[in-house]
């Protein structure tokens, strides 16, 4: 059991220039159990704001410890922190700290979200651009008062401002932040703490609060795994994306047990957690470990099988961490078993989580409840089983979302028809997708209108026709009807016929296009990819075809089979 503090923690307060000194000389350090800087510029605007107009900016908590040399990360701000018997750990207030350390710090200003000024005439804190005037001061010089009156001396056209500039500064250096201190040496009570201060107010991810809770020790090897670490891995070994955090945790959790909303304050202690135990002893590292594997599998099955590029084309996550489970304890399903897992998929994709009631983490708990650790062919029967379902509808071509379910499975058929190059006739790559999304949520940035927004009639603005897949910055997107309208001389006739089918596209509906009857295009194309759909579902679902297991498990062993012997 977790004990608690043996004397209060002390309350204090810090000028902003103590604070940012400290940071700057490595004496204020970020624990690894604390998320990832999440603030974006307009936070960092606030803050210095706030600070200007004199409101509260909230209290610090500091751990009070001793801290190792080493070379650390704070924000954009690369520091060679000393040995130190009595290092600031940042508990709560890391954005507020990175910030103000980043924003007043000349090596902060590469970074768009720390590159702020302070306008003199305006009254106001803005990001920097190189038009800039005079009068715009970068927040470093504004805080440096040599750096503020040599600014001064090389533009006297504002020396009537400088009152007005030593004033902000002043108020910026001058501001009084308060801070709790604890000072024990127990880690557990500080990620106790952390947990409860989070749990009030505005609550952190699932994710980020198990990071919290099973950060390792301080001082591990800096290879140690987490979920950022194990979501950036995939994305480098399988170009998939980056998956989110909440996403990576559930799998882990998927592949030790099926109820993923389990309690994780007692994840990897056997005599506390409730319900199914399947991997008894293992530690945080072994299940990062097997859980990042597990989860590397399903990806590969989903980019090689499923036809799933990328995971901004991944209908529903809770797929995924099914999946996750499933190849967590079978990791290497025969060519029969796989081929019915790409069933399951698209049939589950197609009737989405409307068959669970519309309740996504009802329906992850059941999926994952048909995953047997010590039975495959059952498994894949049981999960086909439970998405089965008579009364299926097509997606929606007429709602073109990126975001939503239908959008995906359009592009997934999009992508198997292997989309070519406007430009040079030649297929686009996996890699291409992957280049141009990185760690995008949505495949937004790969698809282009056909005409534009602005003359494309009102009956027709949502609809799919309109729409064409093109992942590659070298394309020519904001040209794609000129291209369509007029292929490049370099394009032979018999690649060009490959390039219309491969955007679902035929001579007739290109011929409309170029005489811009838009009418006429779009309900045409409309009808080509209601066709490439149905038979692009068709083929992954293949609804008419037996589910029947793999033969090695029909197969009736002769000893067993003792009652037809002579």
């Amino acid at each position: 059991m977790t004990s608690g503090l043996r004397s209060g923690p002390s309350a204090t307060t810090y000028d902003v220039e103590d604070l940012v000194s400290e940071a700057w000389r490595g004496h204020i350090r970020v624990p690894h159990f604390q998320r990832d800087f999440r603030w974006g510029r307009q936070d960092v605007i606030r803050l210095f704001d706030s600070i200007i107009k004199g409101y509260p900016v909230g209290s610090l908590l500091l751990w009070l410890r001793p801290a190792a040399a080493q070379r650390i990360q704070l924000g954009s701000l690369t520091i060679d922190a000393p040995d130190t018997g009595r290092a600031f750990w940042v508990v709560d207030g890391q954005q507020r700290l990175t910030s103000l350390a980043n924003a007043l710090h000349e090596d902060g200003q590469n970074d768009p979200r720390f590159a702020l000024t302070y306008d003199l005439k305006g009254k106001r804190f803005a990001g920097r651009s190189p038009g800039d005037e005079s009068w715009h001061i970068p927040l470093p010089i504004l805080f440096d008062l040599q750096k503020l009156v040599r600014w001064f001396s090389e533009n006297p056209e504002i020396s009537e401002l400088l009152n007005e500039a030593t004033a902000v500064a002043k108020i910026i250096r001058q501001f009084r932040v308060p801070a709790y201190q604890v000072e024990n040496e127990d880690e557990t009570v500080l990620t106790d703490i952390f947990d409860r201060m989070n749990n009030y107010g505005k609550r952190l991810s699932r994710a980020e609060i198990f990071s919290a809770l099973y950060a390792g020790d301080e001082g591990a090897d800096a290879t140690t795994l987490d979920i950022d670490t194990i979501a950036e891995n995939i994305d480098s070994k399988l170009r998939f994306g980056i998956i989110d955090d909440d996403t990576v945790l559930r799998g882990i959790l998927a592949r030790r047990a099926p109820d993923v909303t389990r309690e994780i304050r007692s994840e990897f202690d056997d005599q506390d957690r409730r319900g199914t135990v399947e991997f008894r002893g293992e530690g945080r590292d072994a299940a990062y470990q097997a859980g990042e594997e597990a989860l590397t599998r399903a990806v590969q099955f989903l980019q090689r099988e499923a036809g799933v590029p990328h995971f901004s084309l991944l209908s529903y996550r809770y797929l995924l961490i099914v999946l996750t489970r499933l190849f967590a304890h079978h990791p290497k399903p025969d060519k029969r078993n796989l081929q019915l897992l790409r069933r399951w998929y698209w049939r589950a994709s197609v009737v989405g989580p409307e068959i669970f009631k519309g309740n996504v983490t009802g329906g992850m708990r059941l999926l994952a409840s048909r995953v047997y650790p010590n039975d495959l062919s059952r498994s894949v029967t049981d999960l086909l089983d439970a998405v089965n379902k008579s009364d299926r509808s097509m997606p929606n071509l007429h709602r073109f979302r990126t975001n939503e379910a239908s959008t995906k499975m359009l592009l997934c058929a999009w992508w198997a028809a292997k989309p070519r190059s406007l430009t040079t006739g030649q297929p686009f790559e996996a890699q291409n997708l992957a280049d141009l999304l990185t760690d995008r949520p949505t495949a937004a940035d790969a698809v282009h209108y056909i005409f534009p927004r602005r003359s494309t009639p009102p009956q027709f603005s949502m609809w799919a026709a309109n729409r064409i897949l093109l992942p590659s910055e070298d394309e020519p997107v904001d040209e794609v009807l000129s291209f369509l309208a007029n292929r490049k001389s370099e394009i032979d006739d018999r690649t060009w016929i490959h390039v219309l089918r491969s955007h679902n596209l035929n001579h007739a509906v290109v011929d409309a296009l170029a005489a811009g009857k838009i009418a006429d295009f779009i309900e045409g194309r409309d009808s080509l990819l209601q066709a490439n759909l149905e038979a692009f579902l068709e083929r992954e679902c293949e609804w008419k075809f037996e589910d029947t297991p793999s033969l090695s498990d029909l197969v009736v062993d002769d000893e067993d089979d003792v009652s037809d012997r002579p």
